[in-house]
């Protein structure tokens, strides 16, 4: 329990450092960092030898400093005051799936090289594409964007600004969780003009794959009420629901089942494991090589790595992930480590790899609900009626997650319960394993059916 007190506090630190309003030097936060790193290696090496409480502070040290540097870096990436509204050319690749709309096209543009001579741009914008509002020009068509397309454009752009309203969408906090260090508009008027229909690096050719999973869909699902829902459910793009529809799912409490969620990718995992584990089992060359309960833990990992990566490695999903990997990793080591250890890591390797993970809702929801559930489920296994462990855990998750939602949304479902005891087994046993079932077997009828 003591390695799970030092990364719950490690991963505290990388949170709260988020929150002070000036960050410290440069210089300082580096340094701190550095001789955190070089004490916390020599305690590795003799762990007995160092108390909690300098251990626990040590952990602060380490996670606040890095959470200082890595800002440090992000926002040393910024647009210059005098280029705000000047135009622009540059090369780069769209970075994420497009979303249209009726007034035009947004994305997100990776710079690869900036043509207009003495200008610096940030590594990663996000620009608009509009149609024309000159008469003469209304109506011609904006060309057609995909995911992994090089580009060569001429856009406007401005730094990073937002609202101070409160209570308001912290549209600055956003794009800095985005990487995203300036946003802006593509010209029009200008001659742009596609490069090269793929990039070639890995994410282009899965964000391409995604593309043309989420087209496939809209096509099949052109007529139909929830459309979007499946599309979140299959590829994580959210932004596919109509701001009507999420109201509703927030107000009923069953949002969180509307997005790529640890459960949807455990559900998948674990159909893959059973399959694996039933055929290995049965063939004493495999079992010679290496155990099935081995075999079907690391093929567990991969697939939910590889579903999680297919629909946009939100965090819930990487919490499933990196809990799975961790526990395929001690099953090959033949150790035993406690639930509370494995979700501990997953947490330090989520805000390790994303420090500004913290600021994201699914963030708190995802571990929050997990670890309510390691609590009132750990060791009652096989001492209960599947009906109580199951009512136990639907209480546990609606009350314990009740006071995070007024703190985040200062409002509570008094019928999310309800609205659960419907949603949860409907969407998990029907609708997701119909949406899965459709990326192997793409048959339209199954996605009417869902």
């Amino acid at each position: 329990m003591r390695t799970v007190l030092t990364l719950g506090v490690f991963s505290l630190a990388v949170v709260l450092a988020q929150r002070v309003p000036v960050l410290p030097p440069l210089a300082i936060s580096a340094s701190l960092l550095v001789v955190a790193a070089i004490v916390s290696a020599f305690t590795l090496l003799r762990p007995a030898r160092l108390h909690t409480a300098p251990l626990l502070l040590l952990a602060v040290i380490l996670g606040s400093s890095y959470a200082w540097l890595r800002a440090d870096l992000r926002m040393s990436h910024e647009l210059a005051r005098e280029w705000e509204g000047r135009d622009i050319e540059i090369v780069g690749v769209i970075d994420e799936l497009p979303q249209a709309d009726t007034q035009g096209v947004r994305f997100a543009f990776a710079v690869e090289r900036v043509i207009t001579p003495a200008v610096t741009v940030p590594p990663r914008i996000a620009l608009g594409w509009y149609r024309a509002t000159i008469k003469e020009l209304q109506g011609e068509p904006l060309p057609t964007l995909r995911a992994g397309e090089r580009w060569r454009l001429t856009v406007r752009l401005k730094r990073p600004h937002g609202y101070a309203n409160p209570h308001g969408y912290d549209v600055e906090a956003w794009m800095l969780e985005n990487n995203l260090r300036a946003t802006g508009s593509v010209r029009g008027d200008e001659p742009n003009r596609r490069l090269a229909a793929n990039a070639g690096r890995t994410i282009d050719r899965i964000n391409q794959l995604r593309g043309h999973l989420r087209e496939r869909m809209q096509t099949a699902l052109a007529q139909q009420r929830y459309g979007g829902v499946l599309i979140a459910l299959a590829l994580g793009d959210q932004r596919a629901i109509n701001e009507s529809d999420w109201s509703l799912f927030n107000a009923t409490a069953v949002s969180h089942l509307l997005s790529i969620s640890g459960a949807h990718v455990t559900l998948l995992a674990t159909w893959v494991a059973w399959l694996v584990f039933a055929v290995w089992r049965r063939s004493p060359r495999l079992i010679a090589k290496l155990p099935a309960q081995q075999a079907a833990a690391l093929t567990a990992a991969f697939i939910a790595l590889a579903y999680a990566t297919l629909a946009g490695f939100e965090v819930p999903a990487q919490r499933t992930c990196y809990m799975l990997l961790t526990g395929a990793l001690a099953l090959m080591l033949r150790r035993t480590l406690s639930a509370w250890l494995i979700l501990a890591w997953a947490l330090v390797v989520v805000l390790v790899i994303d420090p500004w993970a913290g600021l994201a809702v699914g963030f708190w929801f995802s571990f929050v609900a997990v670890a309510l559930l390691i609590y009132v489920t750990k060791d009652r296994y096989g001492e209960r009626p599947w009906w109580h462990l199951l009512l136990i855990t639907q209480l546990a998750v609606t009350l314990g997650l009740a006071p995070l939602s007024i703190a985040l949304f200062q409002q509570v479902s008094l019928v999310g319960p309800i609205a659960n005891a419907v949603a949860i087994p409907l969407i998990t046993m029907l609708v997701v394993p119909l949406t899965l079932v459709w990326l192997v077997l793409p048959l339209d009828a199954l996605l009417s059916l869902a």
